[in-house]
């Protein structure tokens, strides 16, 4: 049986593979937008970021019914 060092080429193949992999999940959480019935939703930040408004603008939108919305627990997620 062969001793491996942190230098062996296998071992820094996996850390590379392994470094890869938490990327792309990272890069995948980031973006995830959950999916219910079929509809996309995306959180308040992610409005105000595509609308370009501030937090109180998104605000009076909901509260003037201009965008649709739910709300889960405490959370507000957006159509």
């Amino acid at each position: 049986m062969d001793l491996l060092t942190n230098e062996a080429e296998e071992i820094i193949a996996h850390q590379e593979l392994i470094m890869r992999l938490k990327n792309r999940i990272e890069e995948i959480l980031n973006n995830y937008r959950p999916i219910m019935k079929g509809e996309i939703y995306l959180s308040g930040e992610d409005v105000c970021e595509r609308l370009h408004i501030s937090k109180r603008t998104l605000q009076q939108y909901r509260d003037d019914k201009i965008l649709p919305y739910i709300q889960i627990g405490g959370k507000i997620i957006y159509k």
